[in-house]
């Protein structure tokens, strides 16, 4: 009761990051920063030869390029801040800074989730059902897919960065993470949260279960059908063109399943370093992600190496 006399709204977070291991600050900036100027050139290079390149205007390398640019505006989202955090002493962010880094970062994290729902569905069209494939997968049929994908991740983030800003936060403005993650930040509130836990919970089963089942039963019959195929070459051609979504696949949802299903650490003396890598393992799954779904798409496709080369030797025969 006492609680509600002296709380106020915060007007600002400080992110405590790794303020705690500064010797790591340092590394993790090089690391980081690498890692993200690699993530802007690499899906950069994707969405321009998706663009120019005549060949690839298609729904598989449509959905790749709305993949690249998803990529990048989700590590904007929060590597600037965190890169930023590693050289100020007082890592500060406004409330109003804090909300649109969480709304951006879930919004993203959403719409991938459907993305590669569609991509995969796309696959399986191609593969179990090739001669209907130009008019399922028709223009006005995939546009409108990604276009509800982004729709879909921007609402239900809309509506769980709401939820949260709206909670009271008395005083304690300390978040233990490397940005404004919205989990980290609901631990802040000093208010029953269950109604932010149910909406994450019934989010996580649309956004994440129904999403890998749904990937899981179009391998199932994708898989059937190439082994179906005679030829051994057939067979290699049809599995290479659905194999680097099913590796991004495995890497996203991987590190998801890894991020929320560990096992937390009993032990005391363990607790720093739990500590540490519940900070750190998001990171892998925000810029480590990014950064190698380009360079799989690169290396397992003929077709864009093929329209880099184009335009590399475009580029150099201009100058």
């Amino acid at each position: 009761m006492e609680k509600a006399n002296w709380s106020s709204p915060v007007e600002g977070f400080i992110i405590l990051g790794l303020s705690a291991h500064p010797k790591l600050e340092k590394i993790f900036f090089v690391l980081i920063l690498l890692m993200y100027l690699v993530i802007l050139l690499g899906n950069g290079v994707l969405i321009l030869v998706t663009i120019l390149d005549s060949r690839l205007h298609t729904p598989m390398y449509f959905f790749l390029g709305n993949l690249s640019f998803l990529d990048i505006c989700y590590t904007t989202s929060a590597v600037p801040l965190i890169l930023d955090s590693f050289l100020t002493p007082r890592k500060t962010i406004s409330f109003s800074a804090c909300a649109v880094q969480m709304f951006l970062s879930f919004a993203m994290g959403a719409t991938e989730c459907v993305l590669l729902g569609m991509m995969a569905f796309d696959r399986y069209v191609a593969i179990c059902n090739p001669l209907r494939y130009p008019v399922v997968m028709s223009k006005a049929a995939y546009v409108p897919m990604a276009v509800s994908s982004w729709a879909i991740g921007c609402t239900v983030s809309v509506v769980h960065t709401t939820l949260t800003i709206q909670l009271p936060f008395c005083g304690n403005n300390v978040i233990n993470h490397l940005a404004c993650e919205l989990l980290a930040v609901l631990k802040l509130a000093c208010t029953d949260i269950s109604i932010n836990v149910i909406s994450m919970g019934v989010t996580n089963v649309f956004f994440l279960g129904v999403p890998v089942l749904f990937i899981f039963v179009s391998y199932v019959f994708i898989i059937v059908t190439i082994l179906r195929i005679p030829s051994a070459e057939g067979r290699r051609k049809a599995f290479s063109t659905c194999s680097a979504h099913f590796t991004v696949v495995v890497i996203f949802y991987g590190t998801l399943v890894f991020m929320y299903g560990k096992p937390k650490s009993k032990d005391p003396l363990g607790a720093d370093k739990q500590d540490l890598s519940d900070k750190l393992i998001p990171v892998f799954y925000g810029v480590v992600t990014p950064m190698l779904n380009p360079i799989i798409y690169s290396l397992r496709n003929k077709d864009v190496k093929a329209a880099v080369r184009n335009l590399v030797a475009q580029k150099c025969f201009a100058q």
